[in-house]
């Protein structure tokens, strides 16, 4: 592992360029999976329980429950590659996310013939920055963020000393490119919307280490989700059980 953050490291944001031209893409090594082809996953509910998605043939399917169904990842990381590969609905707006430390959504939703896209669309990083361009495949494809994502930094108060940093390719196009972020702004994260006491656990852990899991987002939208993994690039991921604090 240590190699592999070497590298990360060494890379930062200007130079990542994940490969996306084949789907489903196989993880590079020191990825640890959090969803596989086989349909083995390590992600709990929002109450630190079973998860009660649809899972047929590796592919997890959202399932409403009112904006807090989502699920969260077993694995606590501070800095990190995300890798997640998502199909939208026929129907709807596919309205989805990825929530990296429950608090920063990485935006799915059917933007495909959008000719303007803006902070609500596919690509976005939500409440904070528009995607460069408009790179949302039709419903019905197949779909791929690769998102480098750096940790804000705090002090012992908690707080933020240096801004979080994040690069997203999508569908083979980068659409954020080292955009900066402060506090968390929406108000529906999982921390704000639908907490429990397993994730008000997790979110002091997360404000006191900077590091915390992923969510994959419930917005009522029957989202598919397949492949999903994580590089950490550091020493600072852990598995995070209920109870095991």
């Amino acid at each position: 592992m240590l190699s592999c953050c070497l590298v990360w490291l060494s890379l930062g944001q200007s130079d990542f360029k994940p490969e996306q031209g084949k789907l489903p893409a196989p993880p590079p090594p020191g990825a640890i999976r959090l969803l596989d082809e086989a349909g083995n996953h390590s992600f709990l509910s929002m109450s630190g329980g079973k998860v009660n998605w649809p899972l047929a043939d590796g592919v997890m399917v959202s399932t409403p429950g009112q904006n807090k169904n989502h699920i969260v990842s077993r694995l606590h990381f501070r800095d990190a590659d995300i890798h997640v590969e998502f199909m939208l609905p026929p129907k709807g707006p596919g309205n989805s996310g990825v929530y990296i430390h429950g608090n920063y959504e990485i935006q799915i939703l059917n933007s495909s013939a959008k000719e303007k896209v803006t902070q609500d669309d596919a690509g976005a990083l939500y409440g904070f920055a528009a995607p460069k361009e408009n790179a949302c495949r039709k419903p019905g494809d197949w779909q791929v963020f690769d998102i480098r994502y750096r940790a804000p930094r705090r002090d012992e108060a908690g707080k933020i000393t240096e801004k979080g940093v994040v690069t997203v390719w999508f569908n083979g196009r980068k659409v954020q490119d080292g955009t900066t972020f402060g506090e968390p702004r929406s108000v529906f994260h999982p921390f704000r919307h639908g907490t429990t006491p397993y994730l008000e656990k997790i979110r002091d852990r997360q404000r006191a280490t900077s590091t915390g899991p992923v969510f994959l987002q419930d917005h009522g939208n029957p989202v598919q989700f397949r492949n999903v993994w994580v590089v950490p690039a550091d020493s600072k991921s852990f598995t995070y059980e209920p109870g095991g604090e």
